[in-house]
């Protein structure tokens, strides 16, 4: 079981080098969540994806802003949920994330019918936007 007083990015299924979210910054349980990933040159996507150019892979972008949203769904749930990325909307990729930046990312419930979940979700460096979308998870 989830609660509210032990949600943490523990909370999530995934492990290295699939998890995606460093911290919780902030949290509205069932409305909003602000989470925190710090982009490493470490992070084995870099040691293939443009060597000379690191550039963080946009699809991965996306998983830590669905992965935020799961957690915001756990952050109401009164047991352990499983949530499923069935949708993707809107995508927009305003600039590259690069090793040192530290993603801040905002997801919020646009509307929940069980057992779909959607959220507006963006992913900030330095207070700017790098990426958009809309989000909808599928909870089992």
């Amino acid at each position: 079981m989830t609660s509210r007083n032990t949600l943490s990015p523990a909370s999530l299924p995934h492990s290295y080098p699939f998890k995606f979210i460093d911290r919780i910054a902030d949290l509205e349980a069932g409305k909003r969540i602000v989470c925190v990933k710090n982009v490493s040159a470490n992070e084995e996507v870099f040691t293939g994806h443009f060597q000379d150019n690191q550039v963080m892979p946009a699809i991965m972008i996306i998983e830590a802003m669905a992965q935020s949203a799961g957690l915001l769904i756990a952050s109401s749930a009164d047991i352990a949920v499983s949530a499923f990325l069935i949708g993707i909307e809107h995508a927009e990729f305003m600039r590259p994330v690069i090793p040192g930046d530290q993603l801040v990312i905002e997801a919020r419930m646009i509307h929940k019918f069980q057992p779909f979940s959607v959220f507006q979700a963006n992913a900030r460096v330095n207070g700017d936007i790098v990426s958009e979308a809309v989000i909808t998870l599928a909870s089992l």
